[in-house]
């Protein structure tokens, strides 16, 4: 992957959605929510507030969750990324 984000913008691999229910109930694909859960890939130089750059909280490897309707969806290499903003993201999974 070649994405590097500027600013305060993250570069996520969206987790897969369930297939399956927990009762074993196969979800069609237009039954599927959206999955607000990623693994941050790569993440900007941060954003500059007051005149002072100030680092994102987030790094490599963080898993995350993060708004429904957050950010721009790409494709490259036939694998889906989105781009984010710090601020689109809710927590920190641990």
């Amino acid at each position: 992957m070649n994405i590097k984000p500027l600013g305060d913008r993250v570069v996520l691999k969206v987790m897969e959605s369930e297939e399956t229910t927990k009762s074993g109930i196969v979800l069609p694909g237009t039954a599927k929510e959206k999955p607000m859960q990623g693994e941050i890939l790569a993440v900007g130089s941060g954003e500059i507030v007051d005149g002072k750059k100030v680092p994102l909280e987030v790094k490599v490897g963080d898993k995350v969750i993060y708004s429904k309707y957050a950010g721009t969806e790409v494709k490259m290499d036939g694998n889906e990324f989105l781009i984010i903003r710090q601020s689109d993201i809710l927590a920190i999974v641990q």
